[in-house]
């Protein structure tokens, strides 16, 4: 929380935000509600728990599907003022961050096995053993290359990808019979502002941001990792706003 906190200040001070609103109360009021009953009601913690669990793939569709939704919305607010406007496609981009989330489900599984076995055949001995004891210097180590592995592999194609179904959304105007329309890869992939896309989301949010954020999130336990990923995607929301503020200026 501290990571979006600061990023928040820092993009509000950027961007000139206008003072908060009837509808930002609002939309703060239906998140609290959206989480408090995790913190509340000890059953519904423990229906979560249980539940994701047993199946993680579907947690982590739903659970991108709305927050890093809501990151989006964010986003949009920063921009242009509002949480939602005609052609913007909530539906559809809730479908294509649940698929995304099943990919970033998987990356985690994979790099969080992978990656310490990896770093102790360059000769670290126990990385493997260590990321299942007790916080140590050792454990953020093999942490940290847990998450620089998947982030400069698997995150550059996942943003591009994303990347290239927001403009598809956008394209055919929000609605879900457009999503499923076939994707003009090609063309979008040519009309990306690569110098954002190069400059900004990889050289900068991937070092500075992604990677610390998640070294962060491989140090906790499994079944909160996905939950942890979910909430900072919310982070790559803001970090949009930011990217598209930059892209409209060149």
């Amino acid at each position: 929380m501290i990571f979006l906190s600061t990023l928040s200040f820092y993009l509000c001070k950027k961007t000139k935000l206008p003072a908060v609103k009837r509808k930002d109360l609002v939309f703060i009021t239906l998140f609290i509600i959206l989480l408090l009953p995790f913190f509340i009601f000890d059953s519904v913690y423990s229906t979560y728990v249980s539940f994701n669990s047993h199946h993680g793939m579907i947690m982590s569709f739903i659970k991108f599907a709305v927050l890093a939704t809501l990151g989006e919305m964010i986003a949009l607010r920063i921009r242009k003022g509002v949480y939602h406007e005609p052609g913007f496609g909530i539906i559809p981009r809730a479908m294509v961050w649940g698929f995304l989330g099943l990919t970033i489900k998987a990356a985690f599984v994979v790099f969080a096995a992978g990656m310490p076995l990896f770093v102790q055949y360059l000769g670290l001995n126990d990385a493997v053993q260590v990321m299942q004891g007790d916080l140590s210097l050792m454990k953020i180590l093999v942490a940290f290359c847990v998450s620089a592995g998947m982030n400069l592999t698997y995150a550059p194609v996942m943003m591009t990808f994303h990347k290239i179904t927001d403009a598809h959304i956008i394209q055919t105007g929000g609605t879900l019979q457009g999503l499923f329309r076939p994707i003009p890869f090609a063309e979008i992939f040519r009309n990306i502002n690569w110098d954002v896309q190069w400059n900004f989301v990889f050289k900068k949010t991937i070092p500075f941001f992604w990677i610390p954020a998640h070294t962060i999130t491989f140090l906790l336990p499994p079944d909160f990792q996905v939950l942890f990923a979910a909430i900072l995607s919310i982070a790559l929301g803001l970090l949009l706003a930011f990217a598209g503020m930059k892209g409209a200026k060149k």
